[in-house]
């Protein structure tokens, strides 16, 4: 799946304040190899660049168009292209940073083990992740997918929720000796314009639906999505559409 960066950035601020909030808890002084996985634009990446000038930064990703709009923006920075679920830094990492990008990933109880065991001893890995499937966003996404004739084309896209209970994750790094600090946050976001939950979730979870139809049913899908998500975020008389949405982050220490 190819991205878009600029649907992706609509709402570049929200998407970024929960990056600003895992790195406040990311206690390193010096790290000398960082790695952003899942880089995107490169929105996040020059966060750390700001924190750590002096440290090696590389961003990964897998979508070609975000990595071309990051190297536009901050040449300074190493991005590569690469398959997150099966990448490992060459040599222990200092940092492994991931900001909204490994809920995309399956296997969790084999992967976030694997991370951590690259860390050099010292290291962080510091993940954050939406948790936001049991909500109506996009419990409604899949009921719009089931309901129409695109049916057989949708529903195999619908992915199982890949992000587990907090306590899960504590268990899975704990036994691998992590220092561990796990929670959650539900920001209550504040969404403008017409159709701002539809226009928050074109940039993520509904891109690969819409992706596969064709017109007409790729219209008539989104029109079926679009009023069900009017319905259960209604716009206020203020013109502003309150979106709650909840994040699960973690932060683990090697040694």
């Amino acid at each position: 799946m190819e991205w878009k960066p600029d649907q992706y950035l609509k709402y570049a601020d929200l998407r970024r304040r929960p990056a600003i909030d895992l790195l406040t808890r990311v206690d390193l002084a010096a790290p000398q190899t960082i790695y952003d996985l899942g880089c995107g634009a490169g929105n996040v990446t020059r966060l750390l660049r700001e924190r750590w000038p002096t440290s090696r930064i590389v961003g990964l990703d897998s979508s070609e168009s975000m990595l071309a709009k990051a190297r536009a923006a901050e040449p300074g920075i190493e991005w590569r292209l690469a398959d997150l679920a099966a990448w490992r830094p060459e040599r222990p990492a200092d940092l492994l940073f991931s900001n909204a990008a490994l809920h995309w990933l399956d296997g969790h109880e084999s992967l976030f083990p694997a991370l951590y065991r690259s860390l050099a001893l010292g290291g962080v890995l510091a993940v954050q992740m939406p948790h936001n499937r049991a909500e109506p966003s996009h419990t409604g996404m899949a009921a719009a997918a089931r309901s129409g004739p695109w049916r057989a084309i949708l529903e195999p896209l619908l992915r199982e929720a890949p992000v587990m209970a907090p306590a899960a994750y504590f268990d899975l790094l704990a036994r691998e000796g992590a220092g561990l600090d796990i929670w959650e946050t539900e920001y209550l976001q504040r969404l403008e314009g017409p159709d701002p939950v539809v226009e928050w979730t074109k940039g993520t979870a509904l891109k690969p639906l819409l992706d596969a139809l064709a017109e007409p049913d790729r219209g008539r899908f989104l029109a079926d999505y679009s009023a069900r998500m009017a319905a259960a975020y209604p716009r206020r008389a203020d013109g502003v559409t309150l979106f709650p949405f909840r994040r699960l982050f973690i932060v683990a220490k090697k040694g």
